[in-house]
């Protein structure tokens, strides 16, 4: 496959569906309806979204099944002692149920402050923006008051290095509209968005020649959206979705 706008369109037509969504965590963000139980979901689904598909599926299930029918509610209507009571013996790979009560207390201190996820992120945006790095390192820095003590791999932050692909997934999520992402957000532009790179995004991209870079970190990241820039300025995160799925039912090497 070549990188041009001609064949990353190509890609996109074919993949690019709700058809395709299974087993993308993505998929938990549809079974709720308001778009505040749809950020809360999203979050959460989008920060297990590391280690095998099987066991995410499990631990969002497990997650929100104990949250009940509106996930934003339960954060609203609890603290943060029943939060650790309730997940008492969870455990996704390196997240246990305190680092997750503690993430929910988080969550619910926003939305309790703000009114929404969105309302908080938007107040982190400044005009002068050229990405979204800025806001989201303001937004990790929110949500890190409550986490101290837990396993920084949980809330990664940009200021630290890291590409923060759980986060940036989230973000295209909330901010993309399309026939994947459900577009919860009206209020942040999809030109700042940035890929989430994971290793898997990292081998695609130097495959198509557009990073240099060894590492899968920040600096990957944005050197990787700069060039999805070039093809698609207004919304360089669109091919996301569907180079991923390049991976599980193609061959990048032979698309």
């Amino acid at each position: 496959m070549q990188f041009t706008k001609r064949s990353l369109d190509v890609l996109y037509e074919r993949y690019n569906h709700r058809q395709f969504i299974h087993p993308d965590p993505l998929e938990f963000v549809y079974r709720f309806e308001s778009p505040r139980d749809r950020e809360v979901v999203g979050f959460i689904a989008s920060s297990l979204a590391y280690g095998r598909v099987l066991q995410i599926h499990r631990s969002v299930s497990r997650v929100l099944e104990l949250m009940g029918p509106s996930p934003c509610n339960f954060l609203l209507s609890h603290t943060c002692r029943t939060f650790e009571t309730c997940f008492e013996g969870f455990r996704h790979r390196f997240t246990d149920g305190k680092a997750l009560a503690r993430l929910l207390a988080a969550l619910r201190r926003i939305l309790l402050e703000y009114g929404s996820l969105e309302a908080c992120f938007t107040k982190k945006l400044h005009g002068e923006d050229s990405s979204i790095l800025p806001a989201l390192t303001l937004f990790v820095e929110e949500l890190s008051r409550e986490m101290e003590g837990t396993d920084g791999m949980f809330l990664p932050s940009p200021r630290k290095g890291s590409a923060c692909k759980r986060l940036h997934l989230f973000l295209r999520w909330m901010v993309r509209h399309d026939g994947v992402d459900p577009g919860v957000w009206g209020t942040v532009s999809p030109s700042l968005l940035l890929v989430p790179v994971d290793t898997h995004m990292h081998r695609i991209a130097g495959l198509l020649g557009i990073t240099r870079r060894k590492q899968a970190d920040v600096r990957a990241a944005c050197e990787i959206t700069a060039a999805f820039k070039g093809v698609a300025p207004e919304d360089p995160v669109k091919y996301d979705f569907a180079l991923t799925r390049l991976g599980i039912h193609g061959s990048i090497a032979h698309g």
